[in-house]
């Protein structure tokens, strides 16, 4: 009995595949370069927006932690951190428990800078959807399920 591949097995699910690729990878370009549009201030890279976002949800977080979670090298995340600290959007403090281990935290300010850079993105997203057709705007609401179910399948394998 031949090994079926998942290209013969489902070449719709690999087109499928393809086009949501290429379209995701079009809008995370687009809504990058668009916002400096209205934001010319907005260069943070979006490697420190990520690890913003984990702290966000998982502050305080020890940098194995935000490593585990951004699937990233602990120095890489190490390194992100510092820059964070160093622009004032964190904050680093020792763990109570083990003086040795850092744990790193949002300041207001980096809440702040988050929540704008979020604002901005609804705003440009929002403006967008506006000029779709009805039809077109339905689907993408209607698609935002499966895809939310999709990201959870990505996060956890």
């Amino acid at each position: 009995m031949s090994q079926v591949t998942p290209e013969h097995e489902a070449p719709s699910s690999v087109s499928d595949a393809r086009t949501l690729t290429e379209v995701v990878t079009r809008l995370r370009r687009a809504l990058r370069t668009s916002i400096r549009t209205d934001y010319p201030w907005e260069a943070l890279p979006m490697a420190q927006v990520e690890l913003l976002m984990a702290l966000a949800d998982h502050a305080p977080a020890k940098i194995g932690q935000l490593a585990s979670l951004q699937r990233l090298a602990p120095n890489t995340v190490s390194g992100l951190v510092q820059q964070l600290v160093e622009g004032g959007l964190a904050v680093r403090d020792s763990d109570p428990s083990d003086r040795r281990v850092a744990r790193v935290s949002l300041t207001d300010a980096g809440r702040k800078q988050l929540s704008e850079w979020q604002q901005a993105h609804e705003r440009r997203i929002s403006a967008a959807l506006d000029k779709l057709p009805p039809q077109a705007r339905a689907a993408v609401a209607d698609a935002l399920p499966a895809l939310n179910l999709l990201v959870d399948h990505l996060v956890t394998p």
